[in-house]
Parts: C-alpha cells; structure tokens; sequence
C-alpha cells in the first residue's frame, strides 16, 4: 500500500475451496481448479470478497490430487488454457458433447460460447509452467515447444505417441521472457525458467529458432540455492519490470518420499522473491483499469508480453461492439515500415478472435506476408475461422505446402481441428515434404487425431503415403528412444556361459523399479538393461551391502552441487559397486558386469536425490 515494494496488506478474496491448484483472473473474476470442477468466482459488490460462484464445468479427474487441473494462463487470442497430468480419467459433460480424457491432456476454454476442446494427450507424467513466445509459440516444459502438440486428441481412450527424441522433462513450474528495456541486453529475447527438481534454481535461458521449432539453451542461473528448503514454484514479471519469484520454502519436496505426518513439514515459511537488475530504475506500469479503448489498443503495440496480455484481458471485457469498432481503425493506422508491423497485425488478429470478431482481410494479408512466423501464427487462427474465410481450403492448403517448417507444422496441426476430407488432403500436402522431428511428431498426431482419422483409417490401402510416413515415424521414434546394437566387445560378454540377463524398468510415476529382487550367482556373468519410460530422470547404483543409505544421503547432498546432474547424482564414493548413468525419459542402458566374489545382499537405488529413500531393490547374491 506504500509502493516500497514489499506486501503489507493482505485479504481473503474466497475460501472454502478444494485444493485450488491453479488459478487466473478473467472475465472481471476468477477461473479457479477444485478437482473435478473448474469454478469461476466474481465480486459483485466490490467490498474485496467473492459473492458469485459458479462450477463452469466439472466431471476433471481426481485420482492424483496434485495432478488435477493446472498451469492455467489465457492464450494470446483469448482461450483459457490449462492441463491435467497422468493417472486421471475426466469426462466433462458440455453443451456440445461429452469431452473425454485419459491420462493427461490439455484443454482449451472459450467462455464466451462455453466451449471446451481438447487436444495434446500423449504420455507425460506431471509438468508446470506455461508461457508464449512473442509469436504465440506455445511453451511448457514437458514439452519445452509445446506449439508441436497441439493436434486434437485421438479417439477415447488413445492417447497421441509419446514425444522420442524432443525436449521435455517434469521438475520447473514457470518462465517469463525478458523482455523489460532496462533488464541486461544479453537476456532480452530468451526466458528465465524456475526449476524445483533435481536442484532449486532460477535459471537463464536463450530461445533459438530451428528449422521446426525452438529450443532452450541453458545459460546460467540467477539463483541457485544449496538450502535444499528453497523450492521456487512460481515466476512472474510485475508491472514495473521485477521480477517476483514464489519459494515453497519448506525442507519437505515431494509426496511419496515422506510421511503425511513428517515433523518437518513447514506451513508458515513461504515467501516471494524480487528481483531487480543492480542499478536498474524500474519504469512506470502503463494504465490499464479504467483506461480508454484507444489507450489499451497502443499497449499491444509495447514489447513487454505482460502488458498486451494484461490489456487484452481489460478489451475482452469491455464493451465488443466499441472494441471492435476502435480496433478496426487502429488496423488501418498501422505503420508498415515499424518493424513490428506484423507482429502489432498479428496482435490485432488475436484480438479480433478475443472479441468473436473477425477481420478475414487481415488474415489472409497475414497469410501471405513475407514474414514465417507471422505466417505460422495466422495459420494457427485457421483451426477456428476456417468456416468464416473465403477459400479456407486453398489457404489450408497453401499453408501445407508453404517453405517454412513451422507453417506446415500449424497446417497439418490446423487440420486435425478442421477436420473435414480437405483437411485431410491438406495435412497430405504436409506429408510429402521434409520433415524432423517436431514436425514429424506434429503430422503423426494430427493424422492420429479422431477428427482426421475417421477419413482414412479402414481404407488404409487408398493412402499409401499416410501408411508409409506412419511406418517410418515409428522406426525413427525407435531410433530416437536410445536402443542401439551391440559392438564387439558387448557381444562377447553377452556370450559367455551362465550369462545372467536382468531387465528392469521404471514405473511412471510410482518411484518404483519393476523388478525389486534378483538372484545370481558368485562371480557370474551379469547383463542389466534399465528402462526409463516414464517422464522423470532415473538411475539404478548397486553399492555394498547396508550402504544404500549412506549413498543415498550422499546424492542428496548432491542437489546442492551445480554439477550434480552432470554426475548423473551418483556420488564419488567406494561404496557403489555399479551405475548406470540417469536415464532421461524413454531412454534405456545396459550394465554388464561380473557379480561380486562375496555372497550377500547388494542393494540397488535410484538417486536421483530423494528416490533412494522408495525406489530400491536388492541384488542377491549366492
């Protein structure tokens, strides 16, 4: 209330909620999660304190509570965007029709007509953190470029194949692009992501564009704490240009690992962060409440992403028909040699479509420009005005066949939600040019998808290319999963007599090995595949017997180490006998080894700091 920076004031807007996982302000109130309802809240009669409420939908899975409905953020042309994880089952009773999901799925909200899609259901186990780039490119963390996942939903209860060789992991909870003028020019452009898992850090990343996507590209970090307590779970840029990050603060991270009844559970010590560059003035926040139609307009013209997403928030909620009007002559203000032209025509579009307006005009400029990812984006706005725009199927089609990866890439993803026999041509158009692996993964999908599939699957033998890029993606995911051959070496170990052959894999989201006791014999032969088909890093390290918890606690303390990871946490102790190095998701490797000479029992863990504790097994030997 001071302006010092610092809260010193706070209210109760509403309570008595069911584990409120995530929510976001719209529509003058609040979308708020209660597992297995969406909620909206809404001050009425402005005394600070919720007096409206009203279940939106319900029928969202509750089978893992803190995996129920989250990362809740409006898309830039004004859905409400949100996920669950693995394990739920949802079945949503909607004007339109049921909408059904089984181990995870995203979904897409449109208030004003009551809509509810989903799409992007493929295996994962529980990610955090969502954002979009200055084009409108998706961006989560499982997977990094999430744009290439958005091909609706295969028919109930499939899910799309899971995602070989992309970038994607669990353990961060948000980014933010730096986009404020007086943050330090080197961070301009990329974002600064919160990780809580396997170490605790804020870190630095570039965003590069590839040919197919965008990657991330590790930088540095701007914190990275050895009290294993801080747990940064939130980010966030403020109206003025700092940065504010929400810490967990507590000695206890996880669910499984720990007693319900652990003393050391801390509910009092959560705090928020922030940041500012050292001698950085932070600028003054634009007006957005109460500001004037043609004023909020020239806030999309601004770099800063929270203030167009702001002011695109404050325009959907005034007046449409006085929106529409103002922005329709702000279009034709636009100067052409800004060199954001396409971006502020690009805003427009997402606003028109914020409003359930349209300007086809303007699309289809965008279409054509000489810009790839305004192309990109405006391909993206043909999953929703394909019924409104002359000649539709000839834009589709020209998108598919467009010499930018990442157009084709929004056609075919475009046509699983279109999904009519055109469609499908065009997504075929898609099919015969190059592609790698997000645009692979992308066609794979959106062929998958039950609006498109319905068109082909049966008459397979009419669309031979289809069964042939199907064949071929999956030799390639294949490829990607890490399963190589042997060499010459490895095949004269694998033919030695009394061979012992153990495989063992990780159980998703159950921080289990399959196989948790085998038997061998004194000096045998031993060749040991672990597979890690889950969504989180895993390793297997056999040590002496009785030293499971002295190596365990060692690759705790290795959350602290900035190269732990690098380590693969197996500490550099004499105690561990064996160790595969940590598997990132649907990767495999194999040990081979010669049992120990004494007999006894040789424990084996994962750890991966704070896996040792349940994930364990034992190696006995005879």
């Amino acid at each position: 209330t001071d302006g010092d920076g610092k809260a010193d004031k706070s209210t109760v807007f509403a309570d008595d909620l069911h584990i409120p996982l995530s929510f976001v302000l719209g529509n003058e109130g609040v979308y708020v999660s209660e597992e297995p309802d969406l909620t909206f809240l809404k001050d009425t009669d402005g005394d600070g304190k919720a007096d409206f409420r009203r279940r939106v939908f319900t029928g969202f899975g509750t089978e893992d509570s803190h995996h129920a409905l989250h990362d809740f953020v409006w898309t830039p042309d004004g859905d409400l965007l949100f996920r669950e994880s693995i394990f739920h089952n949802s079945q949503v009773e909607t004007v339109y029709g049921p909408i059904r999901a089984k181990n995870s799925s995203w979904f897409r909200y449109r208030p004003s007509t009551r809509r509810l899609t989903a799409f992007g259901a493929y295996p994962n186990t529980n990610p955090w953190g969502v954002t979009f780039d200055d084009w409108g490119n998706h961006v989560a963390s499982h997977p990094i470029f999430a744009t290439a996942f958005h091909a609706t939903n295969p028919p109930y209860p499939e899910q799309h194949p899971k995602a070989s060789g992309i970038p994607a992991y669990s353990g961060t909870c948000g980014h933010e692009f730096v986009d404020f003028d007086f943050w330090p020019e080197e961070l301009k452009g990329g974002f600064i992501k919160v990780r809580y898992k396997p170490n605790n850090r804020v870190e630095i990343h570039k965003w590069i564009e590839k040919e197919d996507s965008f990657v991330e590209e590790y930088q540095g970090d701007l914190i990275f704490s050895r009290n294993l307590s801080f747990i940064p779970v939130d980010i966030r840029f403020g109206p003025r240009g700092a940065l504010y990050v929400c810490d967990w603060y507590n000695p206890i991270k996880g669910h499984a690992q720990y007693s319900l009844r652990d003393e050391r559970r801390d509910r009092k010590s959560g705090r928020i962060w922030r940041i500012v560059p050292k001698g950085a003035t932070l600028q003054d926040p634009p007006k957005i409440y109460g500001a004037s139609i043609a004023e909020l307009l020239d806030l999309l013209k601004r770099p800063e992403y929270r203030y167009r997403y702001w002011a695109k928030r404050e325009l959907r909620d005034r007046d449409r028909t006085q929106v529409k009007r103002a922005l329709d002559k702000w279009v034709k203000r636009l100067d052409r040699d800004d060199d954001r032209f396409r971006h502020q025509q690009l805003e427009a579009v997402w606003l028109y479509r914020g409003i359930d307006a349209v300007n086809t005009e303007l699309l289809a400029e965008l279409l054509s420009c000489d810009n790839h990812l305004a192309r990109a984006a405006a391909t993206r706005q043909l999953r929703y005005w394909s019924e409104l725009l002359p000649n539709s199927e000839k834009a589709l089609k020209t998108s598919a066949s467009d010499n930018s990866a990442l157009v084709r890439m929004e056609a075919v993803i475009a046509a699983s939600y279109v999904g009519t026999p055109d469609a499908l041509e065009a997504a075929r158009k898609v099919v015969e040019r190059p592609s790698s692996t997000h645009l692979d993964y992308a066609i794979a999908t959106s062929l998958g998808s039950e609006n498109l599939s319905r068109h082909w699957k049966g008459e397979e033998e009419r669309y031979p290319d289809i069964e042939a890029f199907l064949k071929e993606f999956e030799l390639k995911s294949q490829r990607n999963d890490g399963k190589s051959k042997r060499g010459a070496s490895e095949a004269s170990f694998d033919s030695q007599k009394g061979l012992v052959k153990v495989d063992i894999s990780c159980v998703p989201e159950r921080m289990m090995y399959t196989v948790t006791e085998f038997r061998v014999k004194v000096g045998a032969p031993v060749r040991l595949t672990l597979e890690n088909p889950t969504g989180t890093p895993h390793n297997l390290v056999i040590v002496q017997p009785g030293a499971d918890e002295e190596v365990g606690m060692a690759s705790n303390a290795m959350a602290a180490d900035p190269q732990g990871a690098s380590k693969h946490f197996v500490p550099d102790s004499d105690k561990v006998l064996f160790a595969t190095k940590l598997l990132q998701p649907d990767t495999s490797e194999t040990l081979r080894f010669i049992a120990p000479k004494e007999p006894g029992e040789y424990p084996y863990v994962c750890t991966f700091p704070g896996h040792w504790v349940i994930m364990r097994g034992v190696m006995i030997v005879e």
